[in-house]
Order: structure tokens, then sequence, then C-alpha cells
């Protein structure tokens, strides 16, 4: 694990992220909140790309709780059998639909703790939800961020609570918003987890990974 960077090393690296890509976005295709929330369920262990592929027509369909409800787990799942854990992921969306209908009037409260306690919620989709929806400086720390973060010494931590509140900590309040979205396109198409790209990387000159591949 990387040692942390000072305040003016992560404010240069996002200086840049912001120069390349001053407005990230997230990669999970949503027409609304509703499902913005689903699409993020479905993609625990699975890629934005093959969730995309499931939901452009599952959308068409059923784009809020009462039309998920009025699909069905069965209906629904022909849609999402392509990604993995489709049952329990099924079951999750039915059941986090229900609750939507019965205790929130078919609206997807906009609270962490409330959007947590929706089935197959857990912190991170909640912050997702939070940052791209309400544009809340929410830090969703995924795979990437978790790898990233130890590897350049941008935010370090040994479980991911603790990245994230590395990210909150050391990473100045103009970038926050937009912070855990630069993390995860770095990691996905530059820093990556087995061969990184570190010569066509933005941040190379200051980043303490020691096996970088120039």
């Amino acid at each position: 694990m990387a040692q942390q960077l000072d305040y003016s090393t992560i404010r240069e690296i996002f200086r840049r992220f912001h120069a390349a890509d001053p407005e990230p976005k997230g990669e999970l295709e949503h027409v609304n909140v509703y499902t913005l929330v689903v699409a993020v369920a479905l993609s625990a262990q699975a890629t934005d790309v093959g969730v995309n592929k499931a939901t452009r027509a599952l959308f068409q369909i059923a784009d809020t709780p009462q039309k998920m409800l009025d699909l069905g787990e069965e209906g629904l799942i022909a849609h999402i059998k392509t990604i993995g854990l489709f049952r329990n992921k099924a079951k999750n969306v039915i059941k986090l639909s229900q609750i939507l209908v019965d205790q929130y009037g078919g609206e997807v409260p906009s609270s962490r703790a409330a959007l947590q306690s929706l089935p197959g919620v857990g912190r991170k989709t909640a912050n997702v939800v939070l940052n791209m929806w309400w544009g809340m400086p929410a830090q969703a720390v995924d795979t990437h961020i978790f790898r990233i973060g130890n590897r350049t010494g941008i935010c370090p931590g040994r479980d991911v609570t603790a990245v994230e509140r590395a990210i909150e900590d050391h990473i100045p309040a103009e970038y926050q918003l937009h912070a855990h979205h630069w993390l995860i396109l770095h990691g996905r198409y530059v820093c990556k987890a087995r061969k990184p790209a570190c010569g066509a990387c933005l941040i190379r000159d200051l980043c303490q990974y020691e096996d970088k591949t120039l």
C-alpha cells in the first residue's frame, strides 16, 4: 500500500483529470433515478457494458417501480439473464420496487440510510445514486478506486470504507463531486489491474506505483 500523497500533489492530479475531462459521466444507462438504482444494483460483479445491453429494452417497458412489479420476477429474469447472479438480483429488484411503492409512494428516497435499507442496495450503490442523480459529493468505492487509491497514494486504505474516507479527507472540495468518476474511468481504461498503461497516464510522474510499465 502506497503512502498518502500530500495535498499539493493530489490537487495537481485532479487538476489534470479535470483539464482532460471536466464533466466525467458514469457509464450505466438510465432514464430516471429509479432505473439508475436498478442499473447500479444489477452492476454488482458485472460490467457496465453487460448491464446496459440487458437494460435497454427493460427500461423501455419498466421504468417505474409499479411497472417493474407488473412485469414480475420471471419477466424481469427474461431481460437480465445474461447478467451474473441474475436470479438473486431479480428478487432484490422486485422487493425494492415493492418497498418503494408501499413506503415511498413510488419515489426513490434521497438519503443514504433510506437507500441502503432497500434490498440489494449497499453503501456503494447508494453513493452512486446520491452522486449521479442528486449531485452529492458521495464517493462510491469500487475495485478500480480501491486499486488506484492504494497503488498511487491518492487515497490508500485497507478496506473500501477507509478509501472512501481518504477521498473525503484528502481530495480538495472543488474536485469531490466528480472524484469517483475520474478514478473509476482512470482505473477502467488506464490504470488497469494486470497491465496498467503507464505510458499513456496523465499522472505517471506523480504516482507512487513502483512497477510502472513505461
